[in-house]
């Protein structure tokens, strides 16, 4: 008997997330050196761990013999003091695909609908089918959400809804007055689930008063992660803010030492280093610049961005981004999106820009 046969079909029929490719796989599969290559596929801080975090973490090392906070004590405090929540309102994820794991677990079973955009983060549709549950994708608007459309798909077996903002991998943003009118018609009986990986990289007037929502939306959450402009990707620290109804729900199915001891001890450090945060905001407007420009001057399509990347359009994206990466550049093909004609590149260094553009050229010519 092949026991992995024994498995739900909705399981079986999963394709794994595929995840960026790290540089030492590129250079063992190019014989390349390691230095040269120039990772900008994954959405990662390009300035690396911040010198708070990095302090914290040394500290943290001798007691690593010690299981960690199961309840994250420490970390749950200074995220509640940050966004003025209670910390009964803070649930803690090894990255923020935990929390999105975790949702999905306690709220849905064979049956149950999810609702989420075309063109929308793939872990949705996974952890979707990975509880029976059945996805409802509904057409993106410009490579973004269509909240009307959103709405008008919520059927009365329909638990979840998941959105992006702004969205990955498309860059786009939800204007605030048009989140804040989806939740004023969102059934409540269906839970909202609110994917802000990205907004710190957000001018302050784009972004919406999520906090305030949550007092008047209790079936709102929001999640959000650590391993973008607080560059901890390495470390897995995401959380969530909701009522204290929902994250003690989901409490109950997370494993109690899902976030470890150098992840939070670094995740508390970073939540207090706003020099750092406004160093890696303004590298990012600079190198959106920089890359934006570059992709207009080329004449390639590319989609405004709100975020920390930016997706382009070409005419054979598996050949070009097969020449990025016989030449040391690794970046994102969107097929797995169904995208198959688009790019998606991560903002980096200045001269790491640079590489991708000067790669980019060469390319075309």
């Amino acid at each position: 008997m092949n026991l992995a046969e024994r498995a739900p079909d909705y399981i079986r029929a999963i394709a794994p997330y595929q995840a960026g490719k790290p540089i030492s796989e590129l250079a063992r599969e190019m014989g390349l050196d390691e230095a040269a290559i120039v990772k900008l596929a994954s959405n990662e801080n390009p300035l690396g761990l911040p010198p708070k975090a990095r302090a914290a973490l040394e500290a943290a090392l001798s007691d690593l013999a010690r299981y960690p906070d199961g309840n994250g004590f420490a970390l749950k405090a200074a995220i509640a003091e940050r966004f003025a929540v209670t910390q009964d309102q803070v649930l803690l994820g090894n990255g923020s695909n935990d929390i999105l794991e975790l949702v999905a677990r306690t709220f849905l079973r064979p049956g149950d609908s999810v609702v989420f955009s075309e063109y929308a983060f793939a872990v949705y549709p996974l952890v979707t089918q990975a509880t029976g549950a059945r996805a409802i994708e509904v057409k993106a608007r410009d490579y973004g959400h269509d909240l009307d459309a959103m709405l008008a798909a919520i059927e009365p077996s329909t638990r979840l809804v998941f959105i992006a903002n702004p969205n990955n991998p498309t860059g786009t943003l939800i204007k605030p007055g048009a989140l804040l009118e989806f939740l004023e018609a969102v059934p409540e009986d269906v839970l909202v689930v609110l994917d802000e990986a990205y907004t710190e990289y957000l001018a302050p007037e784009l972004r919406a008063d999520v906090i305030g929502f949550l007092a008047r939306f209790p079936n709102l959450l929001v999640s959000r992660t650590f391993s973008k402009a607080y560059g901890l990707a390495g470390l897995r620290v995401g959380f969530a803010l909701a009522s204290a109804a929902i994250v003690g729900m989901i409490n109950r199915v997370r494993q109690p030492f899902n976030v470890n001891s150098l992840a939070q001890a670094a995740a508390v450090a970073a939540l207090d280093d706003a020099d750092f945060l406004a160093r890696a905001v303004a590298l990012n407007r600079q190198g959106m610049a920089q890359l934006t420009e570059a992709l207009a001057r080329l004449d390639l399509p590319y989609i405004p961005s709100f975020a920390n990347f930016v997706t382009f359009h070409v005419g054979d994206a598996a050949a070009l981004n097969s020449y990025f990466l016989r030449h040391g550049v690794i970046v994102r093909p969107l097929a797995s999106y169904n995208m198959k004609n688009s790019l998606r590149v991560s903002i980096g260094l200045e001269e790491e820009n640079a590489r991708f553009i000067e790669v980019l050229e060469a390319a075309l010519r």
